[in-house]
């Protein structure tokens, strides 16, 4: 399957409550943006439904102004009513065939397949839009989450035509070696919102894919 959505490469950012609380939420959002984030995933486990539908809203806009995609996680309602890109699936969330379903041919649906080739295989046949593994080093963030290795990207990439996120502990420091690996996208957490300054954050971490692209 190939990529329909050029938009996903490059920086992943995923939002967090503590991180990114509601009275500075938008404001982190449209510094990761400036530091070149092509992808905000819109994180919140919280039962305010109001609220989240409210933020999804102002984040779906925002993002339009800056040419980026907005996926919710979890949530397909959610998707569908703030107008999202779309939405970013795992282990336990509503099947990838309701999500196409509900939100249509060109909603942007990924899956989360952590260590598992075959999870990412199946989510290709069955239309997903990128398969994201990991974590791939200590996490702050989730830090029971199952071990992936960068040869899992290698494999995947030769496996399958589709766009690889790869998720864990992502820095500037560690995160060349998962592009070379085969990631077309990192995601960040911590990475980029706990830092003092998000946008230099962001740009750090595009600098990785500038410098893959110039050696490739």
């Amino acid at each position: 399957m190939m990529n329909s959505h050029p938009s996903l490469h490059g920086l992943y950012a995923i939002t967090d409550t503590r991180l990114c609380p509601p009275e500075s939420l938008l404001r982190q959002i449209e510094e990761a943006l400036r530091g070149g984030a092509r992808i905000i995933q819109y994180r919140d486990k919280s039962n305010d439904r109001h609220r989240r539908r409210m933020e999804a809203g102002a984040l779906h806009r925002l993002c339009r102004q800056y040419g980026a995609l907005l996926l919710i996680n979890d949530d397909v309602e959610l998707a569908k009513q703030s107008g999202a890109d779309g939405v970013h699936l795992g282990r336990e969330d509503a099947g990838l065939a309701f999500a196409r379903a509900r939100l249509g041919a060109n909603a942007v649906i990924g899956v989360s397949c952590y260590n598992c080739l075959e999870s990412a295989h199946r989510a290709c046949v069955a239309g997903a839009d990128y398969a994201a593994f990991g974590r791939f080093f200590p996490s702050r963030s989730k830090p029971d989450a199952v071990r992936a290795d960068p040869e899992l990207l290698r494999r995947a990439k030769t496996s399958f035509d589709l766009p690889l996120v790869a998720i864990g502990g992502i820095t500037p420091e560690n995160g060349a070696r998962l592009i070379s690996a085969g990631a077309d996208m990192l995601a960040l957490i911590h990475g980029i919102f706990a830092q003092p300054d998000v946008e230099a954050a962001g740009r750090r971490i595009n600098k990785l894919f500038k410098l893959e692209e110039k050696q490739t």
